[in-house]
């Protein structure tokens, strides 16, 4: 997926939250509504989670250097991960905090109509918001399902935004049935009940986007279909005997790092060696774009199974 798709997602969230930000403290501070506090804490946690990404996929643009001969690709990891911290640390404890203080202290909504206009015009922004990381995602997804297009996905600013999203469409829902059912019953302690369960989704989002997160920090590989593709033009090669190995590695969204092991065919020069290799490289980057590194090394097939078992007595538990 495109930088130029992960910032349109992005900033139409951005401008969504800050928004209803604003219309949510008005509506609480009114009306005293602890589940439209935590809805607008919640809300400015995602404002602050937007620039944090939009920072990562600047930050990850830099070019590679002495320090870095890779590229910071993965600072959009990081700064993914991190904003899924503060979602469970600042979101989810502020929320839930604020619901036991009024399931303590109760006491009823003073202006049920207020929160009901700013919850209504909530759900239209981040319903907007929802759908545009709706579609760049289902830009790449092709036949996938949602849960597995996501587990697929390798730019976390795209689910960041849509889990966030979906999390904030469940907690208006939580907050609005809350504060009618309150009302209509004289029960103002579903207030703080709601705002604990808004806290709960929260927490829960965030525990989803931290382990999806750490999968691509600790470096996953390049989606099947991509090492399949990289194999099938490696066979295409008359010079090449066996594939050894394909390692793959992603060190941004669009940033694959390629590692090949390949037993030649006896006989052949050098030159024919160097030449297949730079045929090789030039096919594998035209047909995918986002493979930015290769390295092929030309290994015997025994002699890769020697160093293989080599490995493994060597380093026993990492097997």
């Amino acid at each position: 997926m495109s930088v130029k798709a992960s910032k349109v997602a992005i900033y139409a969230a951005l401008a969504g939250n800050g928004l209803i930000a604003l219309t949510k403290f008005f509506a609480s501070a009114y009306t005293g509504s602890s589940a439209m506090f935590s809805e607008a804490i919640h809300s400015v946690v995602d404002t602050g989670n937007q620039i944090l990404l939009l920072y990562g996929i600047k930050r990850s643009e830099q070019p590679a250097d002495k320090t870095h001969p890779f590229g910071y690709g993965m600072e959009i990891y990081f700064w993914s991960f991190v904003v899924a911290i503060l979602l469970f640390g600042l979101g989810s404890g502020i929320s839930i905090y604020e619901g036991i203080s009024k399931i303590q202290n109760p006491h009823p909504v003073t202006d049920p109509f207020v929160n009901y206009v700013v919850i209504g015009f909530a759900v239209f922004f981040e319903g907007i918001a929802f759908s545009v990381a709706y579609r760049e995602l289902g830009k790449t997804k092709g036949s996938q399902g949602l849960i597995k297009a996501i587990r697929a996905s390798k730019d976390p600013t795209i689910f960041t935004v849509l889990f966030e999203d979906f999390a904030a469409l469940l907690g208006l829902i939580v907050a609005g049935l809350a504060i009618y059912l309150g009302d209509t019953f004289n029960l103002p302690i579903l207030d703080g009940i709601a705002s604990v369960i808004i806290g709960l989704i929260l927490a829960l989002t965030a525990s989803i986007l931290a382990f999806e997160c750490k999968g691509l920090l600790c470096g996953e590989a390049a989606n099947e279909l991509v090492v399949y593709g990289i194999k099938q033009i490696l066979k295409e090669e008359s010079n090449v005997l066996h594939i050894n190995e394909v390692l793959t590695m992603h060190l941004g969204p669009t940033d694959i790092l390629l590692n090949i092991s390949l037993d030649f065919e006896d006989g052949i020069s050098s030159i024919e060696v160097e030449e297949t290799i730079s045929r090789m490289e030039i096919n594998i980057k035209a047909q995918f774009p986002e493979i930015k590194r290769v390295f092929i090394e030309a290994q015997s097939w025994l002699g890769h199974r020697k160093s293989s078992k080599a490995d493994t007595l060597i380093n026993p538990l990492e097997n």
